[in-house]
């Protein structure tokens, strides 16, 4: 302040000693303005000052707002990058779902027709199994007239098995077929005439007694000729169709009973009628 008096008494003396005397009003003007010129000028500085620091403080704040948007942008990137990877795994994980479903859609096709194969299977086992008890029955009752020692009736594995023992349709050694026998298969090819879907497999037995004489060499050739003369009454005397019968001997060699006893081999002389219900239906399925 002394420094500011000082000059404006410099300011007055000069003034004074000028050519020009300067009246006291005109003196307080300029000094009023002076001091309003030198408050301006602080003022300003001080507003000058304050809007350095607020630019500081706006700059400070700028340089944050980038540091911080940055790291938005690079995590933005991040989250980016992760979500095309979740994008890729997922179109991933789709399209390895659409190749399950589909693989299970063919799966469930396939077992549906299984299913189906099996249902149309067990349908015609059933209808086997229900011709072969019918068959049973038919011949069981066709022949219940003769006794056990003369025959036997049994269903096995399918199969019908008419075991005729030598008694009933042979005399001893000879391969001709005698009139029981004859009216016991009469009997049979009732049931057999009226059976158009089965196979005949007529089979000769004998025992282990060795035989050779003029007309058969071994139990092989009587064996084989027996089962043949069954088969020609058949066919030839009550017209069962020669297309369903096929003719075997066994010989010795499928005993039922043991060969050291005379009842053993007896029941061993057999010929046996096997009557077995086709399977073509059956077959035909496996095979597609």
């Amino acid at each position: 302040m002394k420094k500011y008096i000082t000059l404006s008494s410099i300011v007055a003396l000069g003034l004074l000693t000028s050519s020009c005397i300067v009246s006291r009003k005109k003196y307080d003007e300029l000094d009023s303005k002076y001091w309003a010129t030198m408050f301006s000028r602080d003022s300003l500085g001080n507003l000058l000052n304050l809007s350095r620091k607020q630019s500081d403080s706006l700059a400070y704040m700028l340089n944050a707002s980038r540091t911080q948007c940055l790291g938005l942008l690079t995590d933005t990137t991040s989250l980016r990058n992760e979500l095309r990877s979740y994008v890729s795994k997922l179109n991933s994980a789709n399209a390895e779902n659409e190749k399950l479903n589909q693989q299970l859609a063919s799966k469930n096709k396939a077992l549906d027709a299984g299913a189906k194969t099996i249902s149309e299977m067990q349908k015609i086992i059933d209808e086997q199994n229900k011709k072969v008890q019918d068959l049973f029955d038919n011949v069981k009752n066709a022949l219940m007239g003769f006794n056990s020692d003369e025959l036997t009736v049994r269903e096995e594995g399918g199969k019908i098995y008419v075991a005729m023992s030598d008694k009933l349709l042979f005399e001893s050694a000879s391969a001709q077929v005698n009139d029981l026998g004859k009216e016991a298969l009469g009997k049979l090819a009732d049931v057999l005439n009226k059976q158009v879907d089965i196979d005949v497999y007529i089979e000769g037995h004998t025992d282990s007694i060795p035989i050779k004489t003029a007309v058969f060499k071994d139990n092989w050739d009587l064996s084989v000729i027996r089962a043949t003369s069954v088969v020609r009454i058949l066919t030839e005397t009550y017209s069962v169709n020669p297309l369903q019968i096929q003719p075997s001997g066994r010989g010795e060699y499928k005993p039922i009973d043991t060969n050291s006893t005379p009842e053993g081999r007896a029941k061993n002389r057999r010929t046996e009628i096997i009557m077995a219900p086709r399977l073509d239906k059956l077959y035909e399925m496996l095979k597609n």
